[in-house]
């Protein structure tokens, strides 16, 4: 499964003329694009799918939605090791 995922700006660099980000997906980070947003800033939350940034989100609404994806598991799901993940068994 591929979610859309809240996340909140760490640090914002260029990378070869492209501006990205470091993302903190409630204590995952990431790499992210931020050519579709380019005025977010640093602090501030974002909607990320597949690496790219494509909607500003409020704290409250990014943290709900984090506290939710957590407790159903798909946090882990979406940013968990592939090789662990791969190696459970499911019934």
């Amino acid at each position: 499964m591929c979610l859309a995922v809240p996340g909140r700006v760490l640090e914002i660099t260029e990378r070869d003329g492209t501006r990205m980000a470091s993302v903190d997906f409630g204590g995952v980070k990431k790499d992210v694009c931020l050519e579709y947003l380019p005025d977010l800033r640093v602090g501030e939350y974002a909607i990320v799918h597949v690496g790219f940034a494509l909607q500003r989100l409020d704290e409250e609404s990014a943290r709900r939605t984090l506290a939710l994806f957590e407790e159903l598991g798909m946090l882990q799901e979406e940013f968990g090791d592939p090789w662990e993940q791969a190696s459970e068994v499911r019934p």
